[in-house]
């Protein structure tokens, strides 16, 4: 903690540097006003410890999760010569509420905005893919006296695009991360996993494909954190 002011301190006393960075900021910081209230917008991030104790730096992969939300489109079919005739087609299909296509100020994501349109998000189709972080910041949730959100800036690992986009973005990881849109890989185990794991060990070991000391092992490992909670 006393470090991270020092660095905060040192950052602000620093007017020359034209991009702000912080070289690390945990979740417990990021909601602490004595932390929070120094820190700018869009200063960058180079390692951050989540809420489920995850670390994440710039360079690490994530998986993309589930979708959580929905898009309905629109569109007008028929009609010929009529008119008045055309009939109004709505199409509803999985997207993700976290996660957008392109960077958050990027230019499609602008015109967007200044056409009273929200962001581009991600589609269902991204489930599942494997992204690297290539940029992590931070945002205020309002005004300075609010606490901070992690933004970050995804990237393909083979340098490829998404599509027409060079990167997708998580607009709130925290947020992200429980909504189950997003997972680090180096998150720790939850409740539930190890539940699910110990079940399915319990299964091969009936089959007969498991080890009885493999899957004792594998119990007292998984115990603490089943009971954790």
């Amino acid at each position: 903690m006393k470090k991270l002011l020092l660095a905060i301190i040192s950052l602000t006393a620093t007017t020359a540097i034209a991009q702000k960075q912080l070289d690390e900021l945990s979740f417990e910081d990021s909601q602490n006003a004595s932390v929070f209230q120094q820190i700018k917008n869009n200063t960058k991030i180079l390692k951050y410890t989540a809420a489920d104790g995850s670390v994440l730096a710039v360079g690490d992969t994530l998986v993309i999760g589930y979708p959580s939300g929905s898009t309905t489109s629109t569109t007008a079919v028929g009609g010929g010569y009529r008119v008045g005739a055309a009939k109004a087609r709505s199409k509803t299909k999985s997207s993700f509420q976290t996660i957008i296509m392109g960077k958050p100020a990027g230019f499609g994501n602008v015109m967007a905005a200044m056409g009273g349109e929200e962001p581009n998000t991600a589609g269902a189709e991204m489930q599942g893919e494997i992204v690297v972080i290539s940029e992590m910041s931070v945002f205020h949730k309002g005004s300075r006296k609010k606490p901070l959100k992690l933004t970050v800036l995804l990237g393909d690992p083979n340098g490829r695009a998404f599509g027409i986009n060079k990167y997708m973005s998580v607009t709130d990881y925290e947020k992200s991360v429980l909504s189950g849109e997003i997972k680090s890989i180096n998150a720790p185990m939850t409740r539930e996993e190890a539940i699910a794991k110990l079940k399915e060990s319990k299964d091969l070991l009936d089959l007969g494909i498991m080890a009885e000391d493999e899957y004792q092992a594998l119990k007292e490992e998984l115990t603490p954190i089943i009971k954790s909670e």
